[in-house]
Formats: structure tokens, C-alpha cells, sequence
């Protein structure tokens, strides 16, 4: 374009007839106009590169405020993950402990039982002796005596020392340890750590006590020490023996709850997330129910929609 104004200010002082005073005085004002628009064009582009650095400076600006923003939120959402995940873990161990005391109030339970049922089996035997007593000391009625203890009419009973026990017999044998005992044993093992010593216990307790009723717990706490040792595939086996072997189980619900939760641990999540669901259909309002809820949300699986009809 100043090329152009140039080439036809000059054209046109060529072509249009004038003084030579007069051409000088022109070409110095036409020179005087180019410099100061070469010297506009100069400024306008210093202005321009000049704008252009500090666009660049504010866009590096920028990027480093979204790459700081972006490794914040990275460092955010690690905090959040961990935070769920020692809460999930404090969960169960809750959970367990909870489970813990519910099977000691069991436990006692039973042993109110067993107290009560000895209570009245000694209440009738001192009553039988009391009768026995006021009757003089004679047999019960339809017993009849010993030809031994026959004795003369009108005498008293002939005296019959008790046997003498053998040298055998005399020294105590070692009673075998009882179930309740066993049990609270291995449970108070398992709660302290003792992992391998409460494995042995628990199995011994359901090799030597299968019917008993705690005999299933015994079961499922097998499946708990797998878990906690990061043997899931084992856990499931054991928890599965509950859910198959002992369909009235207190351990039940939970059974099935840990097992998902072990498939999960392995990576099974279309398993874990079905069984999950399935529990949440069948035991709405149920604490298991809820932690399932809370595992399928944690792992970002939608619960089953409908739960399942009373």
C-alpha cells in the first residue's frame, strides 16, 4: 500500500508540470509522509507483537492454572478413593466385631438355657431327697431291696458301705474342653489377630460339635479368616458351605454377603455385582441390604430397581 501511495505520488509529480522549487519542496514532504507512515507501520507492528507476547503469556498463564487445577482434582479424588476405601474397611470391621458380640449374646443365651435346665434338674433331686428324708430313709416305692439288705422284721436295714474306687479310678482324668469354651476360645482368637490358632479352633469345633448350633458360625468365621488373609477363592468355598450346609443359619445373610464381596475382591464383578443386586430384591430394609447398596454405589453399579414383593 506505501509502495503503491509512493508510485503515484511520484507519477503524478512527474507528469504534472511544475517549478523546480516547487518539485524539491514535494518530493521532501513526499518523503517526509512515507517515513512517517514506514515509521507508523513500524510501531503498529511492534504494538501487534508486543499484544501477541502478552495473549501468549496469559494463554501459558492459563494452562498452567488448568494443569494445577487438574493435578489438584487428581489429588482430590485419590483422598476421596482412599477415604472410601478406609471407611469400607471400617465398616467391616465393625461389622465383624458387631457380628462378634451378637454370637456371644447367643452364646450366653444358651448358656442362661443350660443353666436354667441344670437349676430344675437340681431342684427335683433335692426334692427327691427331702422325700426320701421325711420317709425315714427307705427306698423309693417300687424299688424293691437287695437280697443282701434283707433284714429281720422289725430291725433296721442292714448297713452297705459304698465300693471302694480303684487306684485307677482315683486319680482324675483331664475333662475334655466344652463347646461353649471352645467356641469363646476361637472367637476371641479371631478377634485379636490370632488367625491361624482360630482357624484350628473353629475347625475343631465343627469336627467335634457338628450339631451343635453354633456349628454353623464356626463356619462362616472360617470364611472370615480367609477374607481377611486375602485368600477370597477359599472364602467363598467356606462361605458357601453355610449357604448350602445350613439354610437356618444366623450367618446366612451374611454368608451371602461376603461371598459377593470376595468375588468382587477377584475381580468377578458381574457375579458380585448379581449377587449384590439379589440381595438387596430379597431383604429390603435389611442390614446386609444396605451394605450392598453402598458396595454396588462404590463400584458404580445401580442397584436392582424393584425390591422384591412381602
Amino acid at each position: 500500500m506505501l509502495a503503491a501511495v509512493l508510485t503515484g505520488a511520484l507519477g503524478g509529480a512527474m507528469l504534472t508540470p511544475a517549478p523546480a522549487g516547487a518539485v524539491s519542496k514535494e518530493m521532501i514532504q513526499l518523503q517526509q509522509q512515507v517515513s512517517q507512515l514506514l515509521q507508523g507501520q513500524q510501531d503498529l507492528r511492534s504494538a501487534v507483537d508486543s499484544n501477541n507476547a502478552t495473549l501468549r503469556t496469559l494463554i501459558q498463564q492459563s494452562m498452567d492454572s488448568v494443569n494445577q487445577m487438574n493435578s489438584q482434582m487428581g489429588l482430590l479424588q485419590k483422598s476421596v478413593q482412599e477415604s472410601n476405601a478406609n471407611a469400607s474397611s471400617r465398616i467391616d470391621t465393625i461389622s465383624t466385631q458387631t457380628q462378634g458380640l451378637s454370637d456371644n449374646v447367643q452364646d450366653v443365651q444358651a448358656r442362661v438355657g443350660k443353666l436354667s435346665q441344670q437349676m430344675n434338674e437340681i431342684q427335683g433331686l433335692l426334692q427327691t431327697i427331702d422325700g426320701r428324708l421325711a420317709n425315714g430313709g427307705a427306698p423309693a416305692s417300687g424299688v424293691a431291696p437287695s437280697a443282701g439288705a434283707a433284714s429281720p422284721q422289725g430291725s433296721a436295714p442292714a448297713y452297705s458301705a459304698p465300693p471302694q474306687p480303684s487306684a485307677e479310678s482315683a486319680a482324675p482324668a483331664m475333662a475334655p474342653i466344652s463347646a461353649d469354651t471352645l467356641y469363646q476360645n476361637a472367637l476371641r482368637d479371631f478377634s485379636t489377630g490370632k488367625y491361624d490358632l482360630a482357624r484350628q479352633e473353629f475347625g475343631d469345633y465343627i469336627k467335634n460339635f457338628p450339631a451343635n448350633d453354633l456349628a454353623s458360625n464356626a463356619q462362616f468365621y472360617l470364611g472370615e479368616l480367609s477374607y481377611a488373609q486375602g485368600s477370597y477363592q477359599d472364602a467363598i468355598g467356606q462361605y458357601e458351605i453355610v449357604i448350602n450346609n445350613y439354610p437356618k443359619s444366623f450367618k446366612l445373610r451374611a454368608a451371602e454377603l461376603k461371598k459377593a464381596f470376595a468375588e468382587l475382591e477377584l475381580g468377578m464383578k458381574a457375579s458380585g455385582t448379581r449377587d449384590l443386586r439379589e440381595i438387596v430384591r430379597r431383604l429390603p430394609g435389611s442390614d446386609e441390604a444396605r451394605r450392598a447398596q453402598a458396595k454396588l454405589k462404590e463400584i458404580g453399579a445401580a442397584p436392582t430397581s424393584r425390591p422384591a414383593a412381602h
